[in-house]
């Protein structure tokens, strides 16, 4: 069967009335993929489906660059399951008494740390939660201030390297990981920064947020707090230095991580058969998914190429002469509504193949715009009703969701504020991979 009278336009509309149709009544998104790729193939071009499915299937499961996602889960999945989120609870706390809202800012940068070494928003929020929240609780913090501010950071667990989102982006977009992981250092920066100092400028506009001051550290008592913080750090330090030094790939220093994760595990007493075996096979579940459904888009990013789809819309763009900025906010508010209803690694795979040649004639660069979309989809992580940061934390406190997402919101918007701050100087995302990369 063939609809040999239908422009490209309308072959788009039917193949994505196609595609939402089976995730709508609940198909898996990886099948989903594969089914639409064929549906397109098939019907819309010369091509042998069967045979283009084969080839677009084994290609981007044969990547090299993909062979560090499993690894850098399973480091996650080990770290997540030892006592990490209780000592860097002790080792951070006494740096941070000084500053104004003192412990809240334990949630920031604790999520920071840990995401340098998880790489999962999810893990970033349910390992740093477990510790700060009851503690926060009982020394009287704000529940909505504790409550927003580990939502929030714990969407860095997407931006800070190694992030398995970026390596899902770096695959699907064909860019360098190295550079896309350097890239993500300054953005990181900047929204820790912002959550930061909006949790000091609240605690001096409010006071009642933070307690009274229970106690002072010397720096005696500082510097000793720090060995609670060198396992981590130096893990960081040996996974993200070996990438951006040259000494390893990305694939090596992820192996050389799941080292370090059982070595930091060993020391703190939390290695034991059973959160092996649990870690491993949480780390296999969740690489197979991810695999599986970026199988299904390299199939459907070919099936578009051969319909030609994606080129007539990326010339459609380039006829229309938008204004830069004006496709890039349309191309937020697209992703964060999709955020409401489909998670983040979902929602790259599903776009970019049509996104990607529009971005590429409207001329901005991949790495810059790899960044841009993790923040997107970091404030889809904090939006309901699906975000997932909400539901972790629903989980462990109890309270109802919205209830959550209003305690969110603040940093929702910081959120926005630093996707609008990256648009308008893209030297913050773009600038040191490049200086990195010249040397």
């Amino acid at each position: 069967m063939e609809f040999p009278d239908l422009s490209l336009v309308q072959i788009g509309v039917l193949i994505l009335i196609v595609l939402l149709s089976l995730l709508g009544v609940g198909v898996w998104i990886g099948v989903s993929l594969l089914a639409v790729g064929w549906f397109g193939v098939a019907f819309f071009s010369n091509a042998p489906a069967v045979k283009a499915m084969a080839t677009a299937v084994w290609g981007s499961s044969a990547s090299w660059t993909l062979a560090a996602l499993p690894l850098f889960i399973w480091m996650g999945e080990i770290l997540f399951r030892t006592k990490l989120s209780e000592n860097m609870f002790r080792g951070i706390a006494p740096w941070v008494g000084w500053l104004p809202g003192r412990l809240l800012h334990v949630n920031v940068i604790g999520c920071g740390i840990f995401a340098a070494v998880s790489g999962s928003s999810a893990a970033t929020v349910a390992t740093i939660g477990k510790m700060s929240l009851p503690e926060l609780a009982r020394r009287g913090y704000s529940r909505d201030m504790s409550v927003g501010s580990l939502a929030g950071s714990g969407t860095l667990g997407l931006l800070i390297p190694p992030s398995i989102i970026m390596i899902v982006y770096g695959v699907a977009a064909e860019v360098s990981l190295v550079r896309l992981f350097i890239a993500g250092i300054g953005p990181g920066l900047l929204i820790i920064g912002l959550f930061s100092g909006f949790i000091a400028l609240s605690a001096l506009v409010n006071r009642r947020i933070v307690p009274a001051r229970e106690q002072t550290f010397s720096w005696r008592e500082r510097l000793t707090s720090t060995r609670e913080l060198l396992p981590v750090v130096l893990l960081i330090i040996a996974v993200i230095g070996s990438i951006y030094s040259g000494l390893a790939t990305a694939t090596e220093a992820a192996a050389g991580g799941v080292i370090g994760a059982l070595l930091v595990s060993w020391m703190s007493g939390s290695l034991s058969w059973e959160n092996l075996r649990v870690s491993l096979m949480s780390a296999t579940r969740l690489s197979c998914m991810i695999c599986f459904i970026l199988a299904g888009a390299s199939f459907l990013s070919t099936a578009m190429a051969y319909t030609g789809v994606p080129r007539a819309l990326a010339q459609w763009v380039v006829e229309m002469n938008l204004n830069p900025y004006v496709l890039i906010g349309a191309l937020c508010l697209l992703y964060t509504i999709m955020g409401c209803f489909i998670d983040g690694i979902s929602m790259i795979v599903l776009t970019t193949s049509v996104v990607l040649p529009i971005i590429t004639a409207a001329g901005f660069d991949l790495i810059w715009f790899g960044i841009f979309i993790i923040i997107v989809v970091e404030i889809a992580q904090v939006t309901p009703p699906l975000g997932f940061n909400l539901f972790v934390i629903q989980g462990m406190t109890k309270q109802e969701i919205f209830s959550v997402a209003r305690s969110t919101f603040p940093f929702f918007l910081l959120l926005v504020a630093a996707v609008a701050i990256i648009t308008a100087f893209p030297e913050i995302a773009i600038w040191l991979p490049s200086r990195m990369l010249e040397h």
